[in-house]
């Protein structure tokens, strides 16, 4: 992978009016072209400023006719962002303006970034990582507070410092085996050997844990998916708009007005959810709400929680638990008596037990309503639970890397307690070393790191 000799420049804000639009410049030419579009007001000259210092002034377009006034700010290479030279355009968030800034940019000399080209150049000049340079990609997409942690904690280095530690221990043991092939005529005593299987099996520990995280923590990360299902008027569509704060299913006392799923986004008891309203569960020869009833039962076998609705004022029936009863066998489930206003109907009894359950009434208190349905929701979730913020695999890449390294070390073990020869155990570590540089980019191949930032957003 060949480092760049030319200046990109690309809109880094998103399209569309706003307060604030930006323009960016990195390579060997990035402060003298944007010296180029700059009309400083005051007596210095751009680069008369100390690097980093915003100066304020004129953006000129391709003719030298003034279109902004804006802040600019150079970096000098090593120390910035991409490792090179870099410049910015603070503007006002115009189309107009940027997209006439950016052609001065490039008659100027510069040319348009590609998809995550400044952040593959961040990566290429050693200023991150592979897993750091990943985490911006998920930091830019996050749509969680948990989402945004754990990608701030990778990029930090979180996930690249547990992986040099598992890689130092293993160059460790690499180093040991390779001083036993120049000197064959020294056996390794007994205690040695516990030693080194010991170091192996720390190793192969931290590689389960790590894998473990890919499952849980990434639905923690991306959001549980969360179906809301009971019989037709159970209050699922208010139960969600209370969730999300504002109307955005149709409520209404006619059964079955919820044709179709609909699918929100919210945080309850500090866990992201991907909140699924469903049609109301129930036999139909209607051929439109017989069709919203599959989906229901669809979202539920994909669910990673289940909310079942059942009705205080409506007595309950034997379909109501067949459909809890099955939502546990399917994932952790609450059970949510609604409409707690209203008279109670009578209950059956129940020959199993019951998930966790949340009385509440929507109508007459939803903020109490979200509070306590939030509280049950952490209890199953619990944050203490979790990997520290940034220690995770997030991507199927990195989890093919470290299931390979663990595979590696697994194998390595292996062949220390049966006491194969030296050379042939190395082989092992020495792939587990090879997965995980891939994971931080050490030894990774140029096609992986092309598709990895085809991902990003332009000017990012």
């Amino acid at each position: 992978m060949s480092l760049s000799t030319d200046t990109i420049a690309a809109i880094s804000t998103p399209a569309g009016p706003g307060a604030i639009g930006i323009l960016r410049l990195s390579g060997p030419g990035a402060a003298s072209i944007a010296e180029m579009c700059f009309k400083p007001l005051g007596r210095k000259g751009l680069r008369e400023h100390a690097p980093r210092e915003l100066v304020y002034g004129e953006l000129l377009d391709s003719g030298g006719a003034p279109i902004d006034r804006v802040l600019c700010t150079y970096s000098l290479g090593p120390s910035s962002y991409t490792g090179e030279d870099t410049a910015e355009f603070q503007c006002h968030g115009s189309p107009t303006v940027l997209a006439l800034g950016l052609e001065a940019l490039f008659a100027a000399g510069a040319r348009q970034a590609g998809a995550g080209e400044f952040t593959r150049r961040a990566f290429l000049n050693g200023r991150l990582d592979l897993a750091q340079a990943e985490a911006v990609g998920d930091l830019l997409t996050a749509r969680s507070r948990e989402g945004a942690r754990h990608a701030a904690g990778q990029l930090a280095g979180a996930l690249s410092k547990k992986i040099g530690a598992v890689y130092s221990a293993l160059v460790d043991v690499m180093a040991h085996f390779h001083a036993v092939l120049d000197y064959p005529d020294e056996d390794i005593d007994p205690f040695r050997l516990e030693e080194l299987d010991n170091a192996l099996s720390n190793q192969e520990g931290e590689l389960n844990a790590l894998l473990a995280t890919c499952g849980r923590e990434c639905l923690l990360r991306d959001g549980v998916p969360c179906a809301i299902v009971g019989r037709p008027n159970a209050g699922k569509s208010s139960l969600l708009n209370a969730m999300l704060g504002w109307d955005r299913a149709i409520v209404t006392d006619i059964p079955g007005t919820t044709r179709d799923t609909v699918e929100e986004r919210c945080e309850l008891g500090g866990v992201p959810l991907r909140l699924i309203d469903t049609a109301g569960l129930r036999n139909t020869a209607d051929p439109v709400e017989k069709l919203g009833v599959e989906r229901s039962r669809r979202a539920m076998e994909e669910a990673g929680l289940i909310l079942v609705l059942w009705d205080q004022s409506q007595p309950t029936v034997e379909e109501d638990v067949l459909l809890l009863r099955q939502a546990m066998e399917l994932a952790p489930t609450i059970l949510v008596i609604s409409k707690t206003d209203l008279p109670p109907a009578p209950v059956p009894l129940v020959n199993f037990p019951l998930p966790p359950q949340v009385c509440i009434s929507v109508k007459q208190s939803p903020e109490r309503a979200v509070r306590e349905l939030g509280e049950t929701v952490a209890q199953l979730f619990p944050r203490e639970e979790a990997a520290p913020y940034g220690e995770i695999l997030t991507n199927a890449r990195q989890e093919e890397a470290a299931r390979r390294a663990l595979e590696a070390v697994r194998r390595a073990r292996e062949a220390l307690e049966a006491g194969v020869t030296p050379d042939a155990l190395l082989t092992d570590v020495e792939e587990a070393l090879e997965a995980l540089g891939e994971l931080t980019g050490q030894s990774v191949r140029e096609d992986v790191t092309d598709r990895i930032f085809s991902k990003f957003c332009v000017g990012k």
